[in-house]
């Protein structure tokens, strides 16, 4: 079954964007996953295609309607669509690794892209969203933010990704730690080496080192990953280190 994500947006032309090249265009263009993306204002009612008015209470800025939206939802998604609602806003669950896997899983999305100050709350809960933030800053509009949480799920279906195991060792992965840092030829350059323990051919000793790195540098920048991590795991703390990466 092939993996559907729908767009309601202000801008359809920004899709599929970026999402067009490259191994999410490639599995585009082989039926991998499909997009569609609809103008949120071709669902308005008036001469005018009016989707936002101002805040009740007062205050900056527009916020959208929740009829327009309600009647752009029903368009997009027929009844029995399984797939989840999603509304991007700074306010959302942080969007992490776990949901991310769990979508993939899935059989697909339908993401909502806001602008102005926002949506009407009363959609919000009428039609039981699910809100989701890509970071703790504000955008202009949620096309961005759904251009990260597509590539991030995109690259995760059966066969987008050339080796089986490079979605597993990547930064984020199963056990929630950073990714250890990479190397390739020259052996040296510009005085700099690459560690003794990569080219020494001894692959649990690499392992090793390479898990050691990814709890160090986990522990220095994000300490909320590592505290995660450490508390998944008993607070058992650290393995052994390599003298390498001491």
């Amino acid at each position: 079954m092939t993996w559907r994500a729908s767009i309601l947006t202000l801008f359809p032309e920004m899709f599929p964007g970026p999402l067009g090249l490259s191994l999410a265009g490639r599995a585009l263009a082989g039926g991998t996953w499909a997009l569609d993306a609809h103008d949120i204002r071709s669902f308005a009612t008036d001469r005018h295609r009016t989707v936002d008015d101002t805040p009740a209470g007062g205050g900056a800025g527009m916020v959208m309607r929740p009829d327009v939206l309600d009647t752009a939802i029903g368009g997009v998604m027929p009844e029995g669509d399984t797939r989840p609602l999603i509304y991007l806003t700074p306010r959302g669950r942080l969007l992490d690794q776990s949901m991310v896997r769990s979508l993939a899983e899935g059989p697909g999305c339908v993401l909502l892209c806001g602008r102005y100050e926002g949506i009407d709350q009363r959609v919000i809960d009428a039609r039981d969203m699910v809100e989701v933030s890509i970071g703790d800053y504000v955008l202009s509009g949620g096309e961005t933010a759904a251009l990260v949480l597509l590539d991030a799920c995109i690259r995760l279906l059966p066969g987008v990704m050339g080796a089986a195991d490079s979605a597993a060792e990547e930064s984020h992965g199963a056990e929630g730690l950073l990714e250890y840092p990479h190397y390739t030829r020259p052996a040296e350059w510009q005085g700099r080496t690459i560690p003794d323990v990569l080219l020494s051919g001894h692959h649990a000793e690499i392992a090793r080192w390479r898990r050691a790195e990814s709890e160090k540098i986990t522990r220095e920048r994000r300490p909320d990953l590592w505290a995660r991590h450490d508390a998944m795991h008993g607070g058992a703390g650290a393995i052994a280190r390599h003298p390498a990466a001491a």
